[in-house]
């Protein structure tokens, strides 16, 4: 359990069958809040619902892809509907293929343009029309990425890039509204990592702290157990998507006439890649 409260707050969360939107909801739903979770894969959003409905939250899920931009929207306007207000809105999914342009697949390109640009605009629009419909006060997160600092990122940093372009211009049209957005860049951590780059190194890495076999899933996915036993080896390297849950959670717990706009979250030290 945390140390701040959420009690009667609503959260949408989306990716948050893994990872950074994984350990979001279980945050913010052991703080009190009642989360409804949305991703692709249905058993790791049942385990975080059981963690949040022990610590004595509330926790509510759909297997969707936020690709389907109407199921997306719906999503959010029904937890609005049904909990009669809509305090938070995480805009976590993403995906990530780090192969150069000249060599990449554009059916990729599309796969990330459509996850972490066209749904996460969706997502802000939907938590918007919500929050104004049921008169709530809300903070919007969106997940983007260190690789939007850096100009020569492909096409991976060009969709943080429009995250940040978002962000930023929903903080200018949203500034006589009661509703704050903020854009967390994340830096190298341990589920971002073994997803955002290239297979062979990721082996290479985890063999160098010790781990010589990592499976993943057909989504390019490395189990819960073995990211965390990854990053408990590379602590000072690989960042732990658990503090990235508590700057959510600090976020959403300031005063809405705060508004933190962009905030960037690095491990103590870079990877050698």
């Amino acid at each position: 359990m945390s140390d701040a409260s959420l009690t009667d707050h609503v959260a949408v969360v989306t990716g948050a069958s893994s990872g950074i939107g994984q350990a979001v909801a279980e945050r913010l739903g052991t703080s009190g809040a009642h989360v409804f979770m949305c991703g692709r894969t249905p058993d790791p959003m049942a385990q975080s619902a059981d963690t949040i409905a022990a610590a004595g939250g509330r926790a509510t899920t759909r297997t969707l892809d936020v690709r389907d931009v109407d199921a997306l929207q719906d999503f959010v306007a029904e937890a609005a509907r049904t909990a009669g207000r809509l305090d938070v809105m995480v805009n976590n999914a993403g995906v990530g293929h780090p192969a150069p342009i000249t060599e990449g697949d554009p059916e990729q390109w599309r796969e990330m343009l459509e996850v972490n640009v066209l749904a996460l605009a969706a997502g802000c629009q939907a938590a918007v029309r919500a929050m104004r419909e049921t008169g709530s006060q809300g903070h919007i997160v969106n997940i983007s990425s260190v690789a939007a600092l850096r100009r020569e990122s492909g096409m991976y940093g060009a969709t943080k890039h429009a995250v940040n372009c978002i962000n930023a211009s929903l903080r200018e049209e949203l500034e006589d509204d009661p509703i704050r957005v903020t854009s967390i860049m994340p830096g190298v951590f341990a589920t971002n990592f073994a997803r955002n780059f290239d297979r062979a190194l990721v082996e290479g890495i985890a063999a160098a702290a010790g781990i010589e076999t990592l499976e993943f899933d057909d989504q390019n996915r490395v189990p819960r157990a073995t990211i965390e036993a990854l990053q408990s080896k590379m602590t000072p390297m690989l960042g732990d998507v658990a503090e990235i849950a508590k700057a959510v959670e600090y976020i959403v717990t300031q005063p809405i006439e705060i508004n933190i706009e962009e905030l960037v979250i690095r491990p103590q030290k870079s990877l050698p890649i």
